[in-house]
């Protein structure tokens, strides 16, 4: 018996090696084995809470990104992608920024949806000297008001973003525009680009309403806003609150036209409202819709095959590109911040992408030429221009 443990040992010293040999790497997809180093890549972003679709949407794309590039044979390393929690807020974010960037194996971070919490948190990634792409945030600050190398931005700013809504709400004959804004940064920052490009085109804000993020009661602001008789009642903040003004217009019987910012644009908003209550809601978003992108058709059907458990969001599609920029970035240059960084900065040069070409300015901001108006239609967000609002089969809820 003695002999034939002996014998038995080394097959299962062998076997163990074998099996840990053939281990497959968080979020990678595919197996590792020992011929490629693994580099470690951070999303971070709302994963619970209110805005946690549009998190787990980006969070999923930028896992994409790393399935693909881990079944790249040409590609030198192994991808793995550590997920952090964000909440949407400064002190989560905060604590995962620092954790992420304080940890050396973590070569860049794909980080923040949420402006408030990326305008928190680029000092400490500029700190650290931890290259950032910034795959939701639409602030400006976050790239313009600063000087810092290590943050890049794939989608647009607010002030781009604010001067299409303007010529839109305007094309619309929407002149008078009764104004909600959350006290945040991001909800401040759109109404000061709205309000400077909608005067700019003639158009007239008879009341502006700051409200708290986690306001409940709106009545009283709704109220006076809609004694000032608006065209039209324009919100700044993200889908959770917006979610809460729509549905206090209704239970107040205020027909009224309604629209958002970008950060409306989450299926949360639909199904917390319900197709009825959602229908009409006009928002508008950077770039195009995916089905409308160069490589949305593509990126759609990779994304089905994976069997995700959540659509991708409007903004899955920048943190797929987001993602697939830093892996380029470390495949030329290896897993070192300080190249990585220094590439980002100057090879990013009309570099193709599935959303178009992309571009990194001296600020480190893609210039995004484009944004589309979207409506929602039948419990989801489609671009107003293949509506059957454009078609005039229907008609906005406040148009006169």
């Amino acid at each position: 018996m003695k002999k034939m443990r002996t014998l038995f040992l080394p097959i299962l010293v062998i076997l163990a090696l074998v099996i840990s040999g053939c281990a497959v790497s968080p979020g990678s997809g595919s197996g590792n084995g020992s011929k490629k180093q693994t580099v470690k890549i951070a999303f971070i972003g709302p994963l619970t809470g209110g805005n946690s679709r549009i998190g787990l949407g980006g969070r999923n794309s930028a896992r994409l990104a790393v399935y693909d590039a881990n079944h790249n044979k040409n590609n030198k390393y192994h991808y793995e992608l550590v997920e952090y929690d964000d909440e949407n807020t400064t002190q989560a974010g905060n604590q995962v920024a620092l954790k992420a960037s304080s940890d050396p194996s973590v070569i860049g971070g794909i980080a923040h949806y949420g402006s408030v919490v990326a305008l928190a948190t680029v000092d400490t990634y500029h700190k650290a000297g931890f290259p950032t792409m910034i795959w939701g945030a639409v602030h400006p600050d976050i790239t313009l008001g600063n000087d810092y190398k290590e943050i890049f931005r794939v989608p647009g700013t607010q002030i781009d973003q604010n001067k299409q809504a303007a010529e839109f709400v305007t094309k619309l004959g929407f002149k008078k525009v009764g104004v909600l804004y959350d006290t945040t940064d991001y909800g401040r920052g759109h109404f000061k680009y709205f309000k400077e490009n909608l005067q700019k085109l003639g158009g007239q804000i008879v009341a502006e309403m700051p409200v708290q993020p986690d306001q409940q009661d709106l009545n009283a602001e709704l109220t006076k806003i809609q004694a000032k008789k608006p065209d039209l009642i324009w919100f700044a903040g993200l889908a959770p609150e917006g979610v809460r003004v729509k549905k206090q217009m209704d239970a107040m019987n205020i027909k009224t036209q309604f629209m958002g910012v970008s950060g409306l644009v989450n299926e949360e908003y639909n199904s917390a409202l319900g197709a009825e209550g959602s229908e009409g809601s006009l928002a508008i978003i950077d770039g195009a819709p995916t089905s409308s992108l160069p490589g949305g058709e593509k990126f759609m059907k990779d994304y089905k095959a994976r069997k995700y458990s959540e659509a991708p969001e409007a903004y899955g599609p920048f943190a797929y590109v987001s993602t697939d920029l830093m892996i380029q970035a470390i495949e030329k240059v290896g897993p070192d911040r300080k190249k990585v960084t220094n590439w980002l900065d100057t090879k990013v040069k009309n570099i193709d992408s599935m959303i178009g070409k992309v571009t990194f300015n001296e600020h480190g901001q893609n210039d995004m030429p484009l944004f589309t108006p979207m409506v929602s239609q039948d419990g989801k967000w489609v671009p107003y221009a293949e509506s059957e609002y454009q078609t005039g089969k229907r008609k906005l809820p406040g148009k006169k």
